[in-house]
């Protein structure tokens, strides 16, 4: 007689950040996790939310932690993700943050401490890597297709207007008005890293200032920079260059260099097709000079093509998923996650000193974690003191008076009331 099969038990999940957080709630079903409770301090929102879903609601994350879940999603905010993490991670629940993994070098190594302590899954929430054309990128370098990895590029350009960038960015001090432009790499830097399996171990950053000539800017509420690109020697002495922030020209690009061929996704029309080409006199007779063409996703195509991000908000929940079930670390683990983060912070290091090159200390090591264990080097105005670096390479930048009176109207219509 036949053995009948167990239905396995879903992953009860828990997730912090009903605006970003809405993303991973629709994926929990379709990669076999349930949905159990959602939590945020806009209490208003998180209770519609929480009907809408039928789940519990909580404001207090203390209490949240308390609930019965086995994993705790966070799509909080940007500088918070570390301490939330740890803290989920004592409480004894398997951990899946958004970008970035830390805010600072200190709590980079806190991390890496609180995960190797837990034994717990930790995935990195970077969903870039997982568009349909990285993920096929990823399969023609394991191949050797272009050969070893030389040079690589990319980009995550985001430009809005205004009173979108308002309607995302709540109060003054909201992390998208101060952040500085090389922090938030992790869109641009992640993909090349998945692809080539390469980390970086130096950085110099380049900053766009702000421009007062730009209305996109001069009527927001951010204080930091345009636009950033980072520089980075990786660990197979390969450059990448990361360029990303509010220039015109919205997209995301990677191109790979090998030293046998070239790949990239394609710059106009469809940009999730793939281009594929070698030198004529070097090309094996099977391949064509060009190829460009549109891969499917290497598993749960259709799934994949209805969620956000192009796809890549499934898959870091398909892999958080697969993850604590085996009890196999993720590709993006706390280890990369990091990586990817600090090389943000550094990089704005880097700008600030006329671009001098910083090294990307690598926290897989404890003897290395020692060194930068109490460094809380931050521009988040909660955090300032003395020492502490600006949001912009032009120092101090106040909003005036119409792009607060713009904010007040566009906060008050999304029913935040606050400064």
């Amino acid at each position: 007689m036949a053995k009948k099969r167990t239905k396995q038990r879903p992953i009860r999940v828990g997730v912090v950040g009903v605006g970003r957080g809405r993303s991973f709630m629709q994926a929990a079903a379709a990669t076999g996790m349930e949905l159990v409770a959602i939590c945020d301090i806009w209490e208003e929102r998180l209770i519609a939310e929480g009907k809408a879903l039928n789940v519990s609601t909580f404001v207090d994350y203390d209490e949240f932690l308390g609930g019965d879940m086995d994993a705790v999603v966070l799509a909080n905010y940007f500088h918070q993700h570390a301490p939330f993490a740890i803290k989920a991670l004592n409480a004894g629940k398997h951990v899946m943050s958004e970008t970035a993994a830390c805010h600072t070098l200190g709590e980079g190594v806190a991390l890496a401490r609180a995960v190797e302590k837990s034994g717990k899954t930790y995935m990195f929430a970077e969903n870039y890597p997982y568009m349909v054309f990285n993920q096929e990128m990823k399969r023609l370098y394991q191949q050797g297709r272009v050969g070893d990895f030389k040079y690589g590029e990319g980009e995550y350009v985001h430009p809005d207007p205004p009173e979108v960038k308002l309607a995302r960015s709540y109060g003054r001090d909201h992390w998208r008005n101060w952040i500085p432009a090389t922090y938030y790499c992790t869109h641009s830097i992640a993909p090349v890293m998945y692809i080539t399996d390469t980390r970086p171990v130096k950085v110099n950053g380049f900053v766009i200032p702000f421009d007062f000539a730009d209305p996109t800017q001069t009527l927001h509420m951010n204080r930091s920079d345009t636009a950033a690109v980072i520089i980075c020697r990786m660990d197979n002495d390969a450059v990448m260059k990361s360029l990303h922030g509010a220039l015109r020209g919205h997209g995301n690009y990677v191109r790979i260099h090998g030293n046998k061929g070239v790949m990239e996704n394609c710059r106009h029309g469809d940009k999730q097709r793939l281009r594929v080409w070698y030198e004529p006199w070097e090309k094996r007779k099977s391949d064509p000079v060009e190829t460009v063409y549109s891969p499917n996703f290497p598993v749960h195509h259709g799934l994949a093509t209805r969620t956000g991000h192009g796809g890549g908000d499934f898959f870091t929940s398909y892999h958080f998923a697969e993850a604590i079930r085996t009890g196999e670390p993720p590709y993006l683990d706390v280890y990369r996650g990091i990586d990817m983060s600090i090389t943000g912070i550094q990089a704005w290091r880097s700008a600030l000193n006329d671009s001098a090159p910083m090294e990307i200390p690598d926290f897989r090591r404890e003897s290395v974690r020692k060194k930068h264990a109490k460094d809380d080097w931050s521009p988040d105005p909660e955090r300032k003191k003395k020492g502490q670096p600006p949001s912009s390479i032009l120092g101090a930048i106040e909003p005036d008076a119409a792009a607060k009176k713009l904010a007040s109207k566009v906060w008050a219509d999304q029913g935040y009331l606050g400064d």
